[in-house]
């Protein structure tokens, strides 16, 4: 059952009349009346009584546009919605991302730009010790962040992944050859944290001060990017924190990435000024999330059967 049937169906019930709903779908009347039958052929009876003076539904017609009428009306809504925004959707539209871009982040912007074609995204990669300077200069329109971010004048979007941490340590470091380390035992190893104006609490997203029993974490001094952090661990200055893909991205022969286990999955998200949303900004949000897809395609079968 396609889209197009029951559209000619809802309003050919609204007009009563072959010709005038014909007019409203910029369609022949004869071809209205082939959809309808094509649809009638699907379900196994009639849907409308059809004469020389009146066309009315039947009982069943009535009965099944009351149960089509609900979901056809959203799935119309998100059609001209989506129409409208791609209308809006237009230019270049700059997306930021920390350190490496990831599945995540390639995968988005190449949905984006398939659903989007007028709009071009351009990468900038931010630094991990500033995550949210280039956001608020405008360098960039939006940008790839940990979550939670408890900023007043930014907005995130949605949870777009979770993934767990692994510890970078040098391969001369005792817990190199684990296949896991406890979060607790992070107690005695000194971690490498991030300088720069990022606030305090999303850098102990990345260098936490204590375990999550509350052992307190040595540190190992801080860094601004994470090659100058693999750089240090790697001569046994100490060890830096990394979610699992990005720690599959840096992977070199003088580092040990190993999973560690206790601690809060890394959760990545969407980051941008919340006086400054765009169209753009908000259509890539979404194609990120990717979830009205799966909700429409729910809303569809109901309503196909």
């Amino acid at each position: 059952m396609e889209f197009r049937q029951l559209e000619t169906f809802v309003v050919v019930s609204e007009e009563l009349h072959f010709a005038k709903a014909a007019e409203r779908l910029y369609l022949s009347p004869g071809r209205v009346s082939q959809i309808v039958r094509a649809l009638e052929d699907s379900i196994g009876a009639r849907l409308f009584e059809r004469t020389s003076r009146r066309v009315r539904l039947t009982p069943l017609g009535e009965r099944f546009l009351a149960d089509v009428r609900p979901a056809f009306e959203g799935l119309h809504g998100a059609v001209n919605r989506a129409r409208s925004a791609a209308r809006s959707v237009y230019g270049v539209l700059r997306v930021g991302f920390l350190s490496t871009p990831g599945e995540v982040v390639t995968g988005a912007v190449r949905a984006f730009e398939h659903r989007f074609p007028e709009c071009a995204v351009e990468l900038v990669e931010v630094p991990l010790s500033n995550p949210f300077g280039k956001v608020r200069e405008g360098v960039v329109d939006l940008t790839f962040t940990l979550l939670p971010v408890a900023e007043p004048d930014l907005e995130t979007s949605v949870a777009l992944n979770r993934v767990p941490m692994k510890l970078a340590l040098s391969p001369a470091h005792p817990l190199a050859g684990r296949v896991s380390i406890d979060a607790e035992e992070l107690a005695e190893v000194p971690l490498v944290g991030l300088e720069g104006p990022a606030p305090r609490c999303w850098r102990e997203l990345t260098a936490p001060l204590t375990t999550p029993g509350g052992l307190p974490i040595p540190s190992a001094g801080t860094v601004s990017t994470s090659q100058e952090g693999l750089t240090e661990v790697a001569l046994n200055r100490g060890s830096m924190l990394f979610c699992t893909p990005t720690a599959a991205y840096l992977g070199r022969d003088d580092v040990a990435f190993v999973p560690v286990t206790g601690l809060p999955d890394s959760v990545l998200g969407l980051v941008w000024q919340r006086t400054r949303r765009t169209a753009a900004m908000t259509a890539f949000a979404e194609v990120a999330a990717d979830r009205n897809v799966g909700e429409v395609a729910v809303n569809l079968q109901r309503v196909t059967g």
